[in-house]
């Protein structure tokens, strides 16, 4: 009877482990491409009439798409800025391969295999914008086998998010015409302003900020960039100068990696402090929070994807911080959805035409869509505006 026992017990344990060794699926195909997204307009804010960079003509994306040997898909990307995006692409060719036959389920230790594939260049920068195309479309793909928009497979909080826009605001933009935009997008059911600051000429910043403020009414939430082109100095009497206008926040006053300057200015000051958008890492998050700034800005594509996101999500909710994330809001908008406490979602009608579906926005808020995963396919569009592609892999 005991051997009986014993003989089933270890045919038990050997049809577990067979099953949890050979059941699973695995990565058969990954499809990369790089996509130049050209602005029908150049786009110049602080750093331009500053002398520090060139007039934005154009977005670079990489694309991702993964398959599995099972048929299921997933879709991702990340971008680059002015410069960077052919680089963004060579790395993400090179580290690709390092995911063929891995189980898409295993998102973190994925992210964990591709960073050490790089890890010579070092774990922020361009080492994990590269790893981003290839998380989101793992989790892209793993709330598509769920049949659950990524929102509700994260926990999401709320069925929408508080949308400001910001691609009216620009310097590029004469006064005139920037109040034409705002009338424009408040008709559109949006539900905040951002404007750009930062000019060397403080005189300007608030001759646009009072005559968007008079615009708006009291009450209407009304935020603004510097981007990065004040010292301490100048962020002071900035600040000072732009409190009477009941900003919801004043973002990036300081140098991006001034953490210490912007968490002071965020006691100092009524107006909150944002900032984070140019970080590249969770350990560069984590100093920025510690420092104490009110709102934190991550970028999931430039911090590596979703998942060290939700890393800096937890930590950012056990400081109390607000969220606002920059750019990219298709990726955002679940994240933020799934974020404890109310966060602001940034629109940038740009990007409108690479997918086929679009995001609802209503009364001052981004709706959550009911398609699973991200809820987003690629356009003929996109497709034309594609110079590289690469794949590896065998499709099923």
């Amino acid at each position: 009877m005991n051997q009986a026992v014993e003989s089933s017990h270890v045919s038990y344990k050997s049809v577990i482990q067979e099953t949890a060794q050979d059941a699973g699926d695995r990565i058969a195909h990954i499809a990369l491409q790089l996509t130049i997204l050209p602005l029908a307009t150049p786009v110049s804010d602080a750093k331009v009439l500053t002398g520090r960079q060139k007039p934005m003509t154009e977005i670079a994306f990489i694309f991702c798409e993964i398959t599995t040997r099972d048929g299921h898909q997933g879709m991702g990307f990340g971008y680059s800025k002015r410069a960077g995006g052919p680089g963004l692409y060579a790395h993400a060719k090179e580290i690709a391969p390092n995911l063929i036959s891995e189980d898409p389920n295993d998102i973190a230790r994925l992210w964990t295999k591709l960073m050490w594939a790089g890890a010579s260049m070092g774990r922020s920068g361009m080492t994990s914008q590269a790893i981003s195309p290839f998380d989101i479309a793992l989790w892209d793909m793993k709330a598509k086998r769920a049949n659950l928009p990524l929102a509700k497979l994260l926990g999401s909080h709320r069925e929408s998010v508080q949308c400001y826009n910001t691609s009216g605001g620009f310097f590029s933009t004469p006064l005139d015409q920037v109040l034409k935009n705002v009338e424009v997008s408040r008709e559109s059911g949006i539900g905040g302003i951002k404007l750009k600051v930062g000019h060397p000429d403080l005189k300007v910043d608030i001759e646009r900020v009072s005559s968007v403020r008079k615009l708006l009414g009291d009450g209407f939430p009304l935020m603004v960039d510097a981007n990065q082109q004040w010292d301490r100095l100048k962020a002071v009497r900035a600040c000072r100068a732009l409190e009477e206008y009941d900003l919801t926040w004043i973002e990036e006053p300081l140098d991006a990696m001034d953490f210490e300057g912007h968490g002071e200015l965020a006691q100092r000051f009524d107006a909150p402090i944002a900032t984070g958008e140019m970080l590249t890492s969770f350990n560069e998050h984590v100093q920025l929070i510690e420092a104490g700034t009110d709102f934190i800005q991550p970028d999931a594509p430039r911090v590596g994807g979703i998942t060290p996101f939700l890393q800096i999500m937890q930590l950012a909710d056990l400081k109390g911080r607000m969220i606002a994330p920059h750019f990219s809001m298709e990726i955002h908008l679940p994240l933020v959805a799934a974020y404890a406490r109310e966060g602001w979602l940034e629109h940038f009608e740009w990007l409108t035409p690479l997918f086929n579906e679009q995001l609802t926005l209503k009364d001052g808020r981004m709706w959550l869509p009911s398609r699973p995963g991200l809820g987003f396919t690629l356009s003929e569009q996109a497709q034309a505006w594609t110079r590289e592609r690469f794949e590896v892999g065998k499709k099923p």
